[in-house]
């Protein structure tokens, strides 16, 4: 029986019946929501002086920080998409971060980027080989991927860096730069309008202005990975057949469709994307490879996934979000820290409000409760320790996580042990 190419072939038994949680949310409103969240910011900004929060430098930060996590959570939406847990992605970063690096200084930034992407791919083909052939447990195969990149990486470096300029056991030579654009005009017209510290509009240039300045190249892909993703996976015969695997494989192959193919060219990409990130982490964030420097980013893009329901525009939100809190770090961290301590209450209160709208009036009473708690912290003092804003990302993280958590849907059949033949 050949392959079905149709939507409805395959869409009817694994995606069309599969339960949903909750109400999907529309385009506008999830603008409205944007718009709301950044006005209030704003306010925040006003109230507090803390200018900082919505600079052009703040967010173009947050960009370069972002694009690492994104594209790692766009390797786990591959890979679960098709039924396949990816826990290695840290690994598959660092392995990324490794090649792109020796590969860039002998033969130059693009040759590391091609280099370092097989680095990932590497990585993902042996976790798709113990998950899907020898089916092993997902978890513990990725925990086996981190630990053994990170063995690798560490043997591998004085080997290949020891020796050459600038290189050690922990660190490779510099690799030349991939170049960096603006748009000309466009880009220093929203820096002066951000200067003005105006409300909204002033926020609102420099987001924008944080898009537009100082972008690097591989900015500039892997922001077009997403709706590319986006566009293959849901527009797509070779889509809609890899997305049935991880919904029902059982009814796909009953149709036709190779799973195990669909899962390993998943697992494969996957780790592709996961290298991509961390060859943006030793060329474009840092002209290096420097032992350590994922630093968890691989945990915090398989979290901005599950925040973003597993959807590519959710995901590209969710790495946003944790690239905008981990950009602190850099720039007037506990100034900024501290004025989105008032951010933070505001938008506890307003949930709490929000949640008694729907007569939840536990939650709401709790709610308001932590938002009370925050508040009187930022009123009680002028800073917060370093060590806070240190932990800002991964506080963010758990609490994204814990307040999204009620509407997530994953894939019906992620992370479960598949067999050829099993519905016969």
């Amino acid at each position: 029986m050949t392959a079905p190419t149709t939507a409805t072939d395959v869409n009817q038994p694994s995606l069309e019946h599969a339960p949903r949680t909750g109400r999907r949310m529309s385009w506008p409103v999830l603008l409205l929501v944007i718009a709301g969240a950044l006005a209030l910011t704003s306010i925040v900004r006003l109230i507090t002086g803390a200018n900082g929060i919505t600079n052009v430098s703040q967010m173009s930060t947050a960009l370069q920080l972002a694009v690492p996590i994104g594209l790692a959570g766009l390797g786990g939406l591959w890979a679960e998409r098709a039924g396949v847990v990816n826990i290695g992605l840290e690994g598959m970063m660092i392995l990324g971060t490794w090649f792109g690096a020796w590969a860039g200084f002998q033969w130059g930034p693009w040759t590391g980027v091609l280099v370092g992407i097989a680095g990932g791919c590497l990585g993902g083909l042996l976790h798709a080989i113990v998950t899907i052939t020898f089916n092993v447990n997902h978890i513990v195969s990725g925990v086996a991927i981190n630990i053994l990149a990170l063995g690798a990486t560490r043997y591998l470096a004085p080997l290949a860096f020891e020796g050459h300029q600038g290189g050690s056991a922990k660190q490779s030579p510099p690799v030349d730069s991939l170049g960096h654009f603006s748009i000309p005009g466009l880009s220093g017209w929203l820096d002066t309008l951000n200067d003005q510290h105006w409300f909204f509009v002033s926020d609102i240039a420099g987001l924008l202005g944080g898009l537009v300045t100082d972008v690097s190249w591989l900015t500039l892909i892997a922001v077009a990975l997403i709706p590319a993703t986006w566009w293959i996976l849901w527009r797509t015969p070779f889509g809609l057949r890899l997305r049935s695997c991880g919904e029902n494989p059982i009814a796909a192959e009953s149709l036709g469709v190779n799973v195990y193919k669909y899962k390993y060219l998943a697992v494969i990409i996957s780790g592709g994307l996961a290298g991509l990130g961390g060859v943006f982490l030793s060329i474009v964030a840092n002209p290096f490879y420097l032992e350590g420097q994922t630093s968890g980013r691989g945990y915090i893009g398989l979290a901005a996934m599950i925040f973003g329901n597993w959807m590519p525009g959710g995901l590209a939100i969710g790495a946003g979000l944790f690239g905008y809190t981990d950009s602190l770090n850099l720039r007037g961290g506990s100034a900024n820290v501290h004025a989105l301590l008032l951010l933070g209450a505001l938008l506890l209160v307003a949930g709490a409000i929000w949640l008694v709208i729907r007569k939840k009036y536990v939650k709401a009473a709790i709610t308001f409760v932590v938002g009370a708690l925050v508040f009187a912290w930022y009123a009680g003092t002028n800073e917060v320790p370093n060590q806070v804003v240190s932990a800002t990302p991964y506080v963010v993280t758990l609490v994204v996580l814990a307040l999204s958590a009620q509407r997530l849907r994953m894939p019906k059949a992620d992370g479960m042990q598949y067999r050829k033949g099993q519905g016969k």
